[in-house]
């Protein structure tokens, strides 16, 4: 790596193809916001051909604003892919957001790709490799996805390469540092005013060459006699490395009995274990100066990607099921078997529709080819199980995405990506296959949203688009959740935090023309009795003709958690007729549901009516209803009544040094800590119980007090009477609406 000629492939105003799947690399983006990937996408591009000027595509639009909120906000807020020519191999990068609200994208990137490069910023030191990033790293590590690291930021005060390398070697090669070395030094020109010396150049360990960028193209020279003994070490220690992941055994043999290494040897050692995700390349990489096409690193960066990083066919193929469930074939990358391609990404487009980007495993996607669309979607989070739709669709047109750009397509072969345009039975996770042969892959995971939002139509206009926006807004994005809480009557859309909250609300006005009000979330309050009471119903009116006429004696009492409620006929002697004893049961279930207190259902209590008075005309079934709500009603005026609180059990995992932070915080919102357990890499779980009423904003407030390293899950877990004092301030503001 490093000796090759810098060839650029003018891939500008065309789509870049791939024949086969050996010449395609699928390279996700990984990186902290603000860390510099889309600029290094920028800079990849110029440099292999791609666009005329940085970020700039040359039949117009650019690379990175394809959404009007990510180009407003200044920040990605979704995935982009890329694609370049790079001497014979199509290259698609997929450019990910970087804040933690955006993660969904992010999953989407890691799905479609073979390989990950991690983008962390001088600039930023080690809190730019914190959270996320160190998440995704393990994630990738944990199923030997390959890995490199670009170091950018250079230019920054005080940054400073060596540290940098040796902060992601203790952070990303925590069990082998050495499996995490750089494979350039940079090349530093005279310091500035302020002291800085800026990076103008990259000293190959391997080929001993340098790789001048002063003047705005890659010039190769001899590296001085001087400053060879400067690169020994990193050299020696990057061989070392190296060997100790051959699968030539003899080759450490060799080298501690002195014997040199060719430097081709050392390149195809180098590119085997980077493909087999065991050794992790350094690299640096700089955006190009002005009216140059060339960036310090990027032609370093294009032949890593094609040389060392591995092609669809080495990317073992996710598992297939028929959609009912049953065994399928065992797939592989060969674009002469059968279709297997899965969506990975769902947009709208305001001038085409919907648009699907596909990864295509196994055989080969063509225009107007019908297909077989399967799959459960991955939008219903917190279901056990999702109903299972199916339809056969022709596919339109096939492109290549490109920014704002869709360059057409004549075919997508096993191991590409391409778009579809409306394909309109397919969601995100779906599954394209033959028609003949149904299949069916079993969608990746995507984070539960813990954010929720409470929205009503602005207008009785909004209202009537609300459904179908709604309904368009989760489709494209299975990182958000819909709710009709039958409990609180409202509408609910959870998200993963308040940027992507924004958005959400954003496209729903700019995209779907509907504007919402946010209100108040409530949770789901229950009421029950503290002890025994009775209560005794009467309604009896006169008013000429048949009147109104019922009277009946209950006495109700507590039962234990998740009893629901208990109807007991105790009536003796006829008192009630027979045929009225439902009737109060119906009122009394009426009235529990609409609650006795403060208007949250009545629950675990037993409700036993003992007596009461009937007339032979004028007693009904509507008017024992009404006695027996008004004697439960009259039961808790006389009683005390609990008001329950949904608690949740939460699980944080944090690193060891912000757990007391959580831990504190977790106190502070009335949560017991029930158990804590160390996990690998520093980490520990946190298993808590906090009421549900504390925790509507933590997905945001956690990731404050953790500095955003920590991760968190929600669940139900009962219901349990509420301190005094909340339940007094919640009954005083039911009071004030009644």
């Amino acid at each position: 790596m490093g000796d090759k000629a810098n060839t650029q492939a003018g891939a500008a105003g065309r789509a870049a193809t791939a024949g086969h799947p050996a010449s395609v690399r699928n390279v996700v983006m990984v990186g902290h916001s603000g860390s510099g990937k889309t600029t290094l996408v920028e800079a990849l591009a110029l440099t292999a051909g791609a666009v005329n000027r940085a970020g700039r595509v040359e039949d117009g639009g650019t690379l990175s604003d394809y959404d009007e909120i990510e180009h407003r906000q200044q920040r990605s807020v979704q995935l982009s892919v890329i694609p370049l020519e790079w001497g014979d191999y199509k290259i698609n990068l997929l450019d990910t957001p970087g804040y933690a609200d955006f993660v969904g994208e992010l999953r989407a990137g890691l799905r479609a790709a073979d390989a990950a490069l991690f983008v962390v910023s001088a600039a930023e030191g080690a809190e730019g490799i914190m959270g996320a990033p160190r998440a995704v790293w393990e994630e990738c590590a944990a199923v030997g996805m390959p890995r490199a690291i670009v170091i950018t930021h250079l230019e920054a005060a005080r940054s400073d390469f060596e540290e940098m390398t040796r902060v992601c070697a203790e952070a990303f090669g925590a069990d082998d540092p050495d499996a995490v070395l750089p494979l350039y030094l940079p090349l530093h020109g005279a310091p500035g005013p302020d002291g800085h010396a800026p990076v103008t150049g990259l000293t190959g360990l391997l080929s001993q060459r340098l790789y001048d960028y002063a003047s705005g193209t890659r010039e190769e020279h001899e590296p001085d006699e001087e400053r060879l003994p400067l690169i020994t070490e990193a050299r020696n220690r990057l061989i070392e490395g190296i060997i100790s992941e051959s699968e030539d055994e003899t080759l450490m043999d060799r080298y501690l009995g002195g014997a040199e290494i060719a430097v081709p040897t050392l390149v195809a050692d180098l590119e085997k274990a980077v493909a087999r995700g065991v050794f992790h390349p350094v690299l640096a990489a700089a955006p190009p100066p002005a009216g140059s096409r060339t960036g310090l690193g990027t032609v370093e960066v294009l032949e890593l990607i094609t040389g060392g990083f591995p092609s669809p066919l080495e990317h073992e193929v996710p598992a297939v099921t028929t959609p009912q469930g049953g065994s399928g074939p065992t797939p592989s990358c060969d674009p002469e078997g059968p279709l297997i391609a899965e969506v990975v990404k769902t947009a709208s487009d305001p001038y085409v529709g919907r648009v699907s980007l596909v990864r295509v495993f196994s055989g080969t996607l063509r225009p107007d080819q019908m297909v077989h669309v399967s799959g459960h979607g991955m939008a219903d989070h917190g279901t056990d199980e999702r109903d299972l739709h199916e339809a056969d669709e022709r596919l339109g047109a096939l492109s290549s995405p490109f920014g704002k750009q869709q360059r057409p397509l004549a075919q997508c072969v096993a191991g590409d990506l391409a778009c579809i345009s409306k394909l309109s039975h397919a969601e995100t996770g779906d599954t394209l296959s033959g028609r003949d042969v149904p299949l069916l892959m079993e969608p990746w995971d995507m984070p539960d949203p813990l954010l929720p939002l409470a929205i009503e139509a602005h207008s009785k206009a909004d209202d009537d688009k609300l459904s179908q926006g709604l309904a368009r807004l989760v489709a494209e994005d299975p990182t958000m959740r819909l709710e009709q809480n039958q409990d609180t009557h409202q509408l609910v859309l959870w998200c993963l935090g308040e940027a992507h909250a924004d958005v959400a609300l954003e496209r729903l006005r700019s995209r779907y023309g509907v504007q919402v009000d946010l209100v108040p979330h409530k949770v789901s309050l229950r009421e029950t009795f503290a002890a025994k009471a009775a209560g005794r119903g009467r309604h009896v009116k006169q008013s000429g003709g048949h009147g109104q006429f019922a009277i009946c004696e209950i006495e109700v009492e507590p039962l234990p958690e998740g009893s629901g409620i208990e109807f007991v006929d105790k009536v003796v002697g006829g008192a009630v007729p027979r045929q009225f004893i439902p009737s109060v049961e119906k009122g009394v279930r009426a009235q529990a549901a609409k609650g006795v207190a403060t208007g949250h259902p009545l629950v675990d209590v037993r409700v036993t009516l003992l007596d009461g008075k009937s007339h032979s005309v004028d007693s009904s079934d509507a008017a024992f209803q009404t006695a027996g709500a008004l004697a439960l009603r009259e039961a808790a005026a006389g009683a005390r009544i609990h008001l329950l609180e949904p608690v949740a059990e939460v699980r944080v995992l944090v690193g060891d040094s912000y757990v007391g932070s959580v831990m504190s915080d977790l106190s502070g919102r009335r949560g017991r800590v029930v158990g804590t357990e160390q996990t690998p890499g520093g980490r520990t779980l946190i298993r808590a119980e906090v009421p549900e009423i504390e925790i509507g904003r933590y997905a945001v407030d956690l990731r404050s007090v953790s500095h955003g390293t920590a991760q968190f899950g929600r669940s139900y877990a009962r219901h349990e009477p509420m301190p005094s004092g909340i339940a007094e301030r919640i009954r005083d503001q039911a009071e004030a609406f009644a």
